[in-house]
């Protein structure tokens, strides 16, 4: 009996978080992208963009969309991710900005910075449904797709992938600025979707001293409920760079204590928080300078456009550090790695290596 066709809501096949890169000749490897996951779903001139949770992006990508409607290709569906590259780096900030009420911003948007579909997966092709079968023969079939139907389409990326840990290793040296990770799926294994357990995630943990320039106190509360953090440029100007939220109760209580007496009157002098957006509520843009007095260790996952993209970790407390010693300088640079890695990737190989399928 033949599948039923797939069709949005689809849930992506995810991944598990874990420390150190798998190895065996059952995991192939791709680089983690710093975007959007996307779905993308043809059926003749209907072209429809699916987000990893299952809502619809075709409105703010009308790009991509266009491109997809274009193909050579009629019925197909395609597991990616989106991405915005502007002046050879993919800019987050720019994405997130397509998610806009506004059709005539996003219209604009589209035109000023286009965006780029990286493809790593075909679930479909031609109606025959491609998910029951192992990635391995799921990247033949993805391979075949890119040659017949990406040619002069600048919009369309096939995602590299390697079965040389090496290689991999390397990719995973390169993780910081605008490159997320590595990703590691098993080859012999279906496509997964909604399930974990065929692909791992592989991120960078790193570290860095920041002053803690402010707070924001918890909702409903008069306990702090987040540390606002900064860093020094070489103009000595001090900006916001991120936050730390993750306390119990009994932290929150004591760090109240010991912060409410240094509430000053300034702290940030470039980069500050609380600036006005469209998500901002009234308690969102309030927040309460310090005195500049303590230091804390963080650690954090990734750094872009000048801000730490999650909620750091506090590892430690650094009386023994300045706060004039927190600068921009200890965290890497970024500079176009996942952009120029797409460009530079080799031309892949017409069939991927096959492995001897085994017990889920």
């Amino acid at each position: 009996m033949p599948h039923p066709r797939l069709k949005p809501p689809y849930m992506p096949m995810e991944a598990e978080a874990v420390a150190e890169i798998p190895v065996g000749p059952q995991w192939a490897y791709e680089p983690k992208w710093d975007g959007f996951r996307c779905l993308a779903f043809r059926r003749g001139d209907e072209v429809v963009l699916q987000s990893k949770s299952g809502q619809p992006l075709s409105r703010y990508f009308p790009e991509i969309v266009a491109v997809l409607r274009d193909l050579p290709a009629s019925d197909f569906v395609l597991d990616g991710e989106l991405a915005v590259p502007v002046r050879g780096r993919f800019s987050f900030d720019d994405l997130l900005q397509r998610i806009h009420p506004a059709a005539s911003r996003i219209a604009k948007l589209a035109e000023a910075v286009p965006a780029v579909y990286i493809v790593f997966d075909c679930l479909a092709d031609a109606g025959a449904r491609l998910t029951d079968r192992p990635l391995g023969e799921r990247r033949e079939a993805l391979e075949t797709f890119a040659r017949r139907n990406f040619k002069n389409r600048g919009e369309l990326k096939l995602s590299p992938l390697t079965h040389d840990l090496k290689r991999a290793q390397a990719w995973f040296r390169k993780v910081g600025g605008d490159l997320d990770g590595i990703v590691a799926k098993r080859l012999d294994l279906p496509y997964r979707s909604g399930e974990r357990d065929g692909m791992r995630k592989i991120k960078k943990i790193r570290t860095a001293d920041c002053v803690v320039g402010g707070f924001r106190y918890a909702e409903g509360k008069r306990e702090v409920g987040s540390l606002l953090l900064g860093l020094y440029d070489e103009r000595g100007l001090l900006h916001h760079v991120g936050f730390s939220s993750s306390f119990k109760a009994a932290e929150r209580r004591a760090l109240t204590k010991k912060l409410e007496p240094l509430i000053a009157e300034s702290s940030f002098t470039g980069q500050t928080p609380g600036k006005p957006s469209r998500w901002s509520t009234k308690r969102s843009a309030e927040w309460k300078p310090l005195q500049l007095r303590h230091v804390v260790e963080v650690t954090y996952d990734h750094f872009t456009n000048g801000r730490f993209r999650h909620g750091t970790r506090i590892l430690r407390w650094r009386p023994d550090k300045r706060p004039r010693q927190c600068t921009l300088d200890q965290l890497p640079a970024g500079g176009g790695r996942a952009a120029k890695l797409l460009e530079a990737a080799p031309p892949q190989p017409k069939r991927a290596r096959r492995v001897r399928k085994t017990a889920r």
